[in-house]
């Protein structure tokens, strides 16, 4: 009888190295993006807090109440919030491989694992800055309403789609042609003015108001409002157009950096 070959069981241990290098990039991303004191994350929280009260306080002045309830740091709260937060994954997710290039150089630690580390790290940061910004805001001033937590999970589900699908292929763009990061900035930088911080969509005149439904961050925002104002219902919010928008770039992101990304890294 032939004796047939035997297999090595592979050691348990290489299970846990995915784990371990997503953990051991996320520690690297906290202590040099945030720094090894509260201060970086204080200002993380500061930066939004600052816009939106600056945003109530000029607006107050020209107008009584604001679109959606009385409180007018509460509405921009639902704008302002979403859009930080888009920004924030999507610039950090577009610098991953150049910020991880040296890592990237072990076998051990792949494009994905940096990508998941910065996503993860963004994401929590970003949940823990509109708990207390939104707690802040609801402590201190007369808000009368009741958080509807299903619909902000969803917005929040969306936003996660929308920003990783984005930022991922940015992160293959960023390094493809580096003058991408400039076109980005200029691309994303009328957001502010047309994802319905100040405004609602309903009070947009047509035709202008279905252009800027093609806006998916609009989407994003109205349903983040309805979570806000139970009274407000936007039946213009379309959560499937948001996820193609995520994630068609989403998925030809990660099937380029697969195919790229050594070559990228070896220019």
């Amino acid at each position: 009888m032939v004796a047939l070959p035997q297999t090595r069981p592979r050691p348990r241990r290489f299970r846990l190295l995915a784990p371990r290098a997503i953990l051991a990039l996320i520690l690297r991303e906290m202590s040099t993006t945030y720094g090894r004191s509260p201060g970086g994350y204080l200002w993380a929280v500061l930066e939004p807090a600052a816009g939106i009260a600056l945003l109530s306080i000029i607006f107050s002045l020209g107008f009584r109440s604001p679109p959606l309830g009385s409180n007018f740091a509460f509405f921009y709260a639902g704008g302002m919030l979403p859009l930080l937060m888009f920004r924030d994954i999507t610039a950090k997710l577009g610098q991953t491989i150049i910020f991880s290039r040296q890592l990237l150089e072990y076998p051990r630690v792949t494009f994905a694992d940096a990508l998941l580390a910065r996503l993860i790290l963004a994401v929590l940061t970003q949940i823990m800055v509109h708990f207390v910004v939104l707690a802040t805001i609801m402590s201190i001033s007369d808000v009368h309403t009741t958080l509807d937590f299903g619909k902000m999970v969803e917005a929040y589900g969306l936003l996660l789609v929308l920003s990783a699908g984005l930022g991922v292929f940015n992160g293959f763009l960023v390094v493809a042609v580096p003058l991408w990061q400039t076109v980005w900035a200029v691309l994303t930088r009328p957001l502010f003015i047309i994802s319905c911080i100040f405004f609602i969509l309903e009070s947009v005149p047509q035709p202008y108001r279905d252009i800027l439904w093609y806006n998916p961050l609009v989407h994003v925002v109205g349903l983040m409002r309805d979570g806000y104002f139970p009274f407000y219902r936007p039946t213009y919010v379309t959560p499937m157009y948001v996820i193609m928008f995520g994630a068609i770039p989403g998925v030809l992101g990660l099937l380029l950096l697969k195919r790229y990304h050594r070559d990228l890294l070896d220019r």
